[in-house]
């Protein structure tokens, strides 16, 4: 997941994201404790206005990540991050453009996975506080999606990876980023759903 980068400027994507993510998180239902929580602290963040959806917010920012899940559920995608060298979700900054957050996971996951045609469950499987280096000493406020690959996917690494792998849900690699682990149960719950096989 990136950390760095040029803070955004357009009024209008950071209004019309601000009140996506407000709404989306508001109506909510958490998928544990730590999650509720983390939703909690997310939403009296967001009421700093629109600019807690970027990274020039300093004291933190909504984040969008996605685990991406093979058809059956029998595999998960993660990269290997080129700089805190750990194995994670991808996902990153929201950047102009993006209007909904599920938007924004979704074109994260297919930037970094380079596989075309994920389906994105609208519906956070988690919420996780993290501090990260971007902007000096802020944090992370990361909404988490479940997204589906087509049958047949290949991945292609991208600048932000040093390696991308598909890998059982209860064979995770490591070094594993914290916060990666606990997307495994809801994201898979999320699939047996099927609301992304149904989601254009």
């Amino acid at each position: 997941m990136p950390t760095g980068g040029a803070p955004q400027s357009d009024p209008g994507h950071t209004a019309a994201l601000h009140a996506d993510v407000t709404a989306l998180l508001t109506g909510w239902t958490p998928t544990g404790p730590a999650a509720a929580d983390a939703r909690d602290r997310t939403l009296a963040l967001l009421a700093a206005g629109p600019v807690a959806v970027t990274r020039a917010h300093r004291p933190g920012h909504v984040t969008a990540s996605a685990l991406v899940l093979d058809p059956g559920g029998d595999r998960v995608l993660l990269c290997l991050h080129g700089k805190f060298h750990r194995w994670v979700q991808l996902g990153g900054h929201c950047e102009p453009g993006d209007r909904t957050l599920a938007g924004a996971a979704l074109r994260e996951a297919t930037e970094e996975s380079g596989i075309e045609g994920l389906r994105i469950d609208p519906v956070p499987i988690d919420v996780d506080i993290h501090p990260v280096a971007c902007q000096g000493d802020s944090l992370h406020y990361d909404v988490r999606f479940a997204v589906l690959a087509p049958a047949g996917a290949v991945e292609r690494v991208s600048a932000e990876s040093t390696a991308l792998g598909w890998f059982p849900p209860d064979e995770l690699p490591e070094p594993l980023a914290g916060g990666t682990r606990q997307l495994v149960a809801p994201a898979l719950a999320a699939l047996r759903r099927s609301p992304l096989r149904r989601v254009p």
